[in-house]
C-alpha cells in the first residue's frame, strides 16, 4: 500500500473527527451559552400539565456524513491490508462500505439525547410546550415550575 495514501487517509480521518467534535448541541435547561450569560430573562410561572419522553437529534435530521467518511476511510484502509492484488482492492472496497455504514451509525448514536416535552399551563391560562434534555429532577403533572425565556430560548426549571 502506498505510504502517501495511508497518510492522506489518516489526515482525513483526523480532520473529520475534529469537525464532528465541533457540532455539539446540549439542549439542557442547565447549560447556558456564553451569549446567554448575563442576559435578562422573562420569568413566567405555571403548572405542569403533561410530560412526554422524546429524543433530541443534534444533527437536525441530517445524515452523519463525517462519521460515514471516517468509518469508510478506516474500513477501506483496514480492508485493503487483507489479501493481495485484486483481493486487496475488493476487501478494501468492502471494508470501506462496511466502515461507512458503521461510522454513520456511531455518529447518529452520539447525536441523539434523551429529552422531555413539558406542557405548562401558565398562570394566565395559556398553554406552552418546551422540549429540553432530560436530566436531573423529573417534572410531574401538577408541579409548579418557572419558564425562563431569553433571546428565543425557553427553559423549564423547578
Amino acid at each position: 500500500m502506498n505510504r502517501s495514501f495511508v497518510t492522506a487517509c489518516a489526515s482525513a480521518l483526523v480532520v473529520s473527527l475534529s469537525l464532528s467534535a465541533c457540532a455539539t448541541f446540549d439542549g439542557s435547561a442547565n447549560v447556558y451559552s456564553a451569549s446567554q450569560a448575563q442576559r435578562e430573562s422573562t420569568v413566567r410561572f405555571g403548572t405542569v400539565e403533561s410530560v412526554r419522553a422524546v429524543t433530541i437529534d443534534a444533527s437536525n435530521g441530517q445524515p452523519g456524513v463525517l462519521g460515514a467518511i471516517g468509518g469508510g476511510l478506516l474500513g477501506g484502509v483496514a480492508g485493503s491490508a487483507i489479501g493481495g492484488g485484486r483481493g486487496s482492492l475488493l476487501t478494501g472496497i468492502i471494508g470501506g462500505l462496511a466502515g461507512a455504514v458503521a461510522g454513520n451509525e456511531v455518529q447518529n448514536h452520539f447525536e441523539q439525547k434523551h429529552g422531555v416535552e413539558i406542557t405548562v399551563r401558565l398562570d394566565d391560562g395559556s398553554l406552552r410546550a418546551v422540549t429540553q434534555r432530560a436530566e436531573g429532577a423529573a417534572f410531574y403533572p401538577g408541579e409548579r415550575v418557572r419558564m425562563l425565556s431569553t433571546g428565543g430560548v425557553t427553559r423549564v426549571t423547578a
